[in-house]
């Protein structure tokens, strides 16, 4: 019996890493395919996911179909149905099992309508019909919009409410054309190139409701595509619901998940226009303020400029060098008076000095004396004199008129007479009134 040694082997794997090996190998080695078959043991555990088999007459493979991809399928697969299912290939590591992924399953029917549908899509790729380069911009403020669509369908209601909840002033011109039929797609490309010889609109509508494959052909058509692809106009479609997608989408300037969308990506919406036209009318309101500052800061310069600049500034200046000037001029005056003032008091003190003033002081303080004593003789006889003054006064002021004047009491004269009555007295005389401590000159308004 042969022993194997394995530490001279290549390479030892085990289970797991084996099983990755092979899921890293098939998914590498198979792109994203088409299957047809029937299906067999279908079941749905609480998790949502599906697992069922995928047989023909002689095998048959397990599948799976994780619950995000298979709520979008508008139909629960049964067993014995036949069906075409777009698959990735891959191995459940778990288990060693070889399985495909499905992302998307049809009917039979419409397993042949996707065939041609791929088919006519990659030519039309390949000829530039889908290249992002030719795609026309929307115009963000439409004078009008063009609807292609069944004038009966309920994608025409829904794009109608949208258009008027967004901007109900917008004129809408609809094109009606069959959306569904063997007659639907040369209605479509009529249609088209009726809105584009007549040019009414700025932004054309294509659209229809939700349907299957087979609903939603004539928009899958090569003459639809041609006619998209040739229109001046720029065109959005809203075919069917959001997971649905046709050649005219493809083609198409912009694509919309629905009707509605289409509507919403061809109008701007009114309430955000009033916003941003409020907005704009505030950064106007400031933007003149701005200015208006900035022309009033201008303003003001240009004022204080002229006025260093106008003559009466000028002669302003002029007039304060000749106060310096003058100011100055009258201080040299000073100090030279002041030093013709010093030379003269020296003079006068030399002449002191030299003049017989010693002999006629001592003369004049003799005098002095003399005039002393005499003017002590006369203040007593001054004092004696006032006193007997003092005691007439008094009773001479106790009969005199000043006193009463003193008391309150005042003289009215005319022409240096003492008024006694008012006789004497005419309106718009000139009057004197003496008081206590003066007079006062009066006119006379009423007697």
């Amino acid at each position: 019996m042969e022993t194997i040694d394995i530490s001279q082997s290549q390479e030892i794997f085990t289970v797991s890493r084996l099983n990755r090996e092979a899921r890293f190998l098939l998914e590498g080695s198979f792109p994203m395919l088409w299957v047809e078959g029937e299906i067999s043991n279908f079941s749905v555990p609480n998790s949502g996911h599906w697992y069922f088999s995928m047989k023909d007459t002689s095998a048959q493979v397990r599948c799976a179909m994780f619950k995000p991809n298979n709520r979008r399928l508008g139909f629960t697969p049964k067993d014995g149905m036949h069906v075409m299912m777009k698959a990735r290939v891959t191995l459940y590591e778990g288990r060693g099992d070889f399985q495909l992924i499905a992302e998307h399953i049809e009917e039979i029917g419409e397993g042949k309508l996707r065939q041609a549908f791929e088919a006519l899509k990659k030519r039309l790729a390949e000829a530039g019909l889908f290249d992002a380069a030719h795609k026309k911009p929307l115009p963000d403020m439409p004078t009008c919009v063009g609807v292609m669509t069944s004038p009966t369908g309920a994608a025409i209601r829904d794009i109608l409410s949208v258009l008027k909840r967004r901007f109900p002033c917008l004129p809408i011109i609809i094109y009606p054309t069959l959306v569904q039929g063997d007659s639907a797609a040369p209605n479509i490309v009529k249609a088209i190139r009726l809105a584009n010889e007549r040019k009414e609109c700025d932004v054309l509508i294509l659209a229809r409701g939700g349907g299957s494959l087979e609903d939603l052909w004539p928009f899958n058509e090569e003459s639809v595509a041609h006619a998209i692809f040739q229109s001046v106009l720029p065109i959005v479609s809203g075919v069917g619901h959001e997971v649905d997608f046709t050649i005219a989408d493809f083609v198409a300037d912009q694509r919309a998940p629905t009707p509605s969308a289409a509507a919403e990506l061809v109008t701007p919406d009114c309430e955000e226009i009033i916003a941003k036209l409020g907005q704009l009318e505030a950064r106007f309101i400031r933007t003149v303020e701005q200015k208006i500052q900035q022309l009033q800061q201008t303003l003001m310069w240009t004022n204080k400029h002229l006025e260093q600049q106008h003559p009466k500034r000028r002669l302003a200046e002029q007039a304060q060098h000749l106060d310096i000037c003058e100011a100055t001029l009258m201080r040299l005056q000073n100090n030279i008076l002041a030093q013709y003032q010093t030379q003269l008091n020296t003079t006068q003190m030399k002449l002191l000095h030299l003049t017989p003033m010693h002999r006629v002081r001592e003369i004049g303080h003799g005098l002095n004396l003399q005039a002393q004593k005499l003017q002590n003789s006369m203040n007593r006889l001054l004092q004696e004199n006032r006193k007997q003054l003092g005691n007439v006064a008094a009773k001479l002021d106790a009969l005199s008129p000043l006193a009463t004047l003193d008391r309150g009491y005042a003289i009215a004269m005319k022409n240096q007479q003492v008024l006694r009555s008012t006789k004497n007295i005419r309106v718009g005389d000139e009057i004197t009134v003496k008081l206590a401590d003066g007079q006062l000159d009066c006119s006379v308004t009423r007697a």
